[in-house]
């Protein structure tokens, strides 16, 4: 009998090593050696800086603080993991029997004329039948072909992925509040510009009044240095606009009210990097968040696609109960005589489920494949980021230097051409073209000092920064 029950220990043990389903290897992956426009390839990277290090302002460093605690988005998020993790706590005790308690008290009264009451009422002298139950059972999967495994490693995978997820969520957060405050640094920039142009055009308008009292201009000069000063005036409410509705976009970022946003520093002021290490592709790829969720998914995956093999395959149960069972409720809890007790194993092989196992393998498998094709695309899109950020930094480099020759020569030309005027030597549309010729290159070189501000901060998100 011992010999029985080893070898039957045995063979459970063997089939309990076996595993359907393949077990994950990450799929090929076409990366460069280096990111185009990047210098030689260096393990180093902004990427592994934290936030706080990267952005050095100390007001978009508290600006980035608010947001981490009271951005919505982030704390479902953070909620999401929670799941993830619940569900992880029952995987890992999926190889682990089920244990039910149950209690029950019944009695029967058949009917006296029935076979069932006289019998009753002839051999025992009572018209009814009591019957007093409580007892145990318990059932218990052997995971015979690597089911449960497959299906923990896929709960871990899941639980993974709403990690990275959250990275992800807090990379762009942080991206987001950076690219906001920079554009509302820009905005203070280019009303301050509107400004000083409005202050400008009426020193001119002023000027050609009295030329035109003199009689040396006509009225139609003192209209078009007039309209010259609306143009630029016009820009100032649509700039406070502009302003304030940043400002609310900044404060609802950070799980706020609506409101202003105080900051002390003009956008000139903020220093751009002067080094930007990119590290190489493959440490990218397996830093960025996003790209690591959808790896995790694709783990997921192919362990799902492992459950559903194993779901064709043979299931071994072995159920077990016990407990005290009795006719009258005086004897109920007479031991040894109440107690009873079961103990079987059952083998069960799904022939026919009107095909749905075989759909539920081939469905995770194609999905399978979708999460393969959607992690390469992803990181292909990653690579792109990043080569589209160092492009920008390169040329936007390029235009600043283009823009700031501009305004400073359009500044000179605009007070040359007041004191020309003043002359005799040139006439007032020469004035006014120059004034807004340098009131729209102003604009446009915040608006690029602004882009090469955001240009870095996509670089930094791009290469998986942010979420330290």
């Amino acid at each position: 009998m011992q010999r029985k029950y080893i070898g039957l220990f045995f063979i459970v043990v063997g089939l309990a090593a076996c595993r359907v389903g393949r077990d994950y290897k990450r799929p090929a992956l076409v990366l460069p050696d280096q990111f185009a426009s990047a210098a030689a390839p260096s393990d180093s990277s902004i990427a592994g800086l934290e936030w706080k290090k990267f952005f050095t302002d100390a007001t978009l460093q508290e600006l980035i603080s608010r947001a981490l605690a009271g951005n919505y988005d982030l704390q479902l998020a953070l909620k999401r993991i929670e799941t993830a993790d619940a569900y992880v706590k029952q995987a890992k005790v999926g190889w682990l029997p089920s244990v039910n308690l149950n209690a029950s008290a019944s009695t029967s009264i058949p009917s006296k004329n029935s076979l069932n009451g006289t019998s009753l009422n002839t051999f025992l002298g009572t018209s009814h039948i009591e019957d007093y139950s409580l007892g145990a059972s318990l059932s218990w999967e052997i995971d015979v072909w690597g089911k449960i495994r497959r299906q923990k490693e896929a709960a871990l995978a899941s639980y993974l992925q709403t990690y990275e997820g959250a990275r992800a969520v807090q990379t762009g957060l942080v991206a987001d509040i950076a690219n906001s405050y920079y554009n509302l640094l820009m905005l203070d920039e280019q009303l301050k510009i509107a400004r000083r142009n409005v202050a400008l055009s009426d020193t001119i308008v002023q000027m050609l009044r009295l030329q035109k009292t003199a009689g040396e201009v006509t009225e139609l000069g003192v209209q078009q240095a007039v309209a010259q000063q609306q143009t630029a005036a016009l820009l100032i409410p649509q700039l406070e606009q502009a302003q304030a509705i940043q400002e609310n976009a900044i404060r609802i970022l950070a799980g706020e009210l609506p409101g202003s946003v105080a900051r002390s520093t003009e956008l000139n002021a903020v220093v751009l990097r002067d080094s930007l290490p990119t590290g190489i592709p493959a440490a990218m790829v397996s830093r960025r968040p996003d790209v690591r969720a959808a790896e995790m998914a694709l783990v997921a995956a192919n362990a799902n696609a492992g459950v559903a093999q194993a779901n064709m395959y043979p299931t071994l149960n072995i159920t077990a109960s016990g407990g005290v069972n009795a006719f009258k409720a005086s004897q109920w809890f007479t031991l040894p005589a109440s107690l009873f007790g079961t103990v079987a194993g059952g083998l069960t092989q799904p022939l026919f489920q009107r095909r749905q196992l075989k759909t539920q393998l081939e469905v995770a498998k194609i999905q399978r494949e979708e999460a393969v094709i959607s992690f390469r695309q992803l990181a292909l899109d990653a690579i792109g980021d990043v080569s589209n950020a160092l492009i920008k930094l390169d040329k936007l480099k390029e235009q600043q230097k283009i823009a700031t020759d501009q305004v400073n020569t359009l500044l000179l030309a605009t007070s040359q051409a007041q004191m020309l005027f003043r002359s005799g030597m040139a006439n007032y549309l020469e004035v006014i073209t120059a004034q807004s010729k340098s009131l729209q290159a102003g604009l446009t070189q915040a608006d690029i000092t602004r882009q090469q501000l955001s240009a870095s901060v996509e670089l930094y998100r791009s290469l998986g920064g942010g979420y330290q």
